[in-house]
């Protein structure tokens, strides 16, 4: 059972009712979230991680991604149904489809996915522009496209997930040149060693 800090994440909620850019990022414990070969299984969670990250996904509204994270992430537009896949695989895929999505990129002319729009850069007003008009969370995926968020000051808050490897190198979790102040809101651990860590972005 994971373990928690004990602090209320449904009280920030209540206090805070406007939507969130939110970057969520599972990561080795040297902050990769691949490694130097581009793999990435070493993060595959677990069931009882998935089951916690699906919970926090119930939320989200609109996915941002850039090409190469929405390449990946579009598995789940086909992802295993009823009869196949744990339950853990099948709740996020629900979770995954039922969401907008919008790409950026300027190589990428159509979607394969459903409730998918094609953007050929990111503008950081019009994401404000959309944090502002939404009425559910937006998620942030992909460490190049968070840095730009992050940049912009556009990023509310920062779930990570350490997963108990170092790697040694490869694509970085978060941004070299970027000054954050984060307020810990809440941390887990789990049972195969993976911590969470839920931090927000401290407003001067």
């Amino acid at each position: 059972m994971a373990k928690s800090s004990g602090r209320s994440l449904q009280a920030y909620d209540e206090r805070d009712p406007m939507a969130k850019l939110i970057y969520s990022a599972i990561t080795s414990l040297d902050e990769y979230v691949a490694d130097e070969s581009g793999k990435f299984d070493w993060a595959a969670p677990s069931e009882e991680v998935h089951a916690f990250v699906n919970d926090l996904e119930r939320r989200i509204g609109t996915y941002l991604y850039g090409r190469r994270m929405y390449e990946v992430m579009k598995y789940w537009e086909t992802a295993p149904t009823a009869g196949s896949g744990t339950p853990e695989m099948l709740d996020y895929t629900k979770i995954w489809k039922a969401a907008e999505k919008v790409v950026y990129s300027k190589s990428l002319e159509s979607a394969t996915t459903a409730k998918t729009r094609i953007e050929q850069r990111f503008d950081p007003e019009a994401v404000r522009q959309m944090k502002a008009e939404a009425s559910r969370d937006i998620s942030v995926g992909g460490p190049h496209l968070a840095a730009e968020a992050l940049g912009a000051g556009l990023v509310d808050e920062i779930h990570l997930f350490l997963t108990p490897i170092i790697v040694g190198g490869g694509n970085r979790a978060l941004p070299d040149g970027v000054r954050v102040a984060l307020e810990l809101l809440d941390q887990r651990r789990f049972e195969n060693g993976v911590m969470y860590l839920h931090y927000r972005v401290r407003v001067h």
